[in-house]
């Protein structure tokens, strides 16, 4: 093998590396709107996003379980993170989505006011959850800083966890 080639090969193989590393150091996530707030989820945890549909009531759920609903066979809660939030609940609209999220073999729909994009933050330019909020059990799982704003990163499987 001639020099040249073992030399592009080498190099070839240095970017690869290279890039491999960058990817290491970036987290991927999808940004969404409740409320005022935007909030941001890992990306690998959502199984799909949805325009609303019906959705049958179930008695005696709190407030924010909005029921459940039918999707390609599987029965799925429907949770509505307004609700969960503790703020007044909103009439849906052309934006209003629902995600589905999955977790290990938990799996819910949650609507959130509007979907905003796929967001890349580095590690280094995410925080920890602010001293306000309590140890582990905070669905909080730390902030992401971007030039013109705060991303509150949550943790899907807080969000999955069942109460009712």
């Amino acid at each position: 093998m001639s020099d040249k080639l073992k030399e592009i090969i080498n190099k070839q193989g240095a970017q690869q590396e290279s890039v491999v590393d960058q990817l290491d150091d970036v987290v991927q996530l999808v940004g969404f709107i409740i409320g005022d707030e935007e909030y941001a989820v890992p990306i690998l945890a959502i199984q799909e996003i949805i325009k609303p549909f019906s959705w049958t009531r179930v008695p005696q759920v709190p407030n924010y379980v909005l029921g459940v609903f039918n999707l390609r066979g599987s029965v799925i809660p429907l949770i509505d993170l307004r609700l969960k939030f503790g703020l007044t609940p909103k009439k849906q609209n052309e934006d209003t989505r629902f995600i589905v999220m999955r977790h290990g073999d938990d799996v819910a729909g949650f609507v959130i006011d509007r979907l905003t994009m796929a967001i890349r933050i580095k590690k280094e330019n995410i925080g920890a959850a602010p001293d306000t909020v309590n140890g582990d059990d905070t669905i909080i799982d730390g902030v992401g800083k971007q030039a013109d704003k705060i991303i509150t990163i949550l943790k899907v499987n807080k969000l999955l966890e069942r109460t009712f």
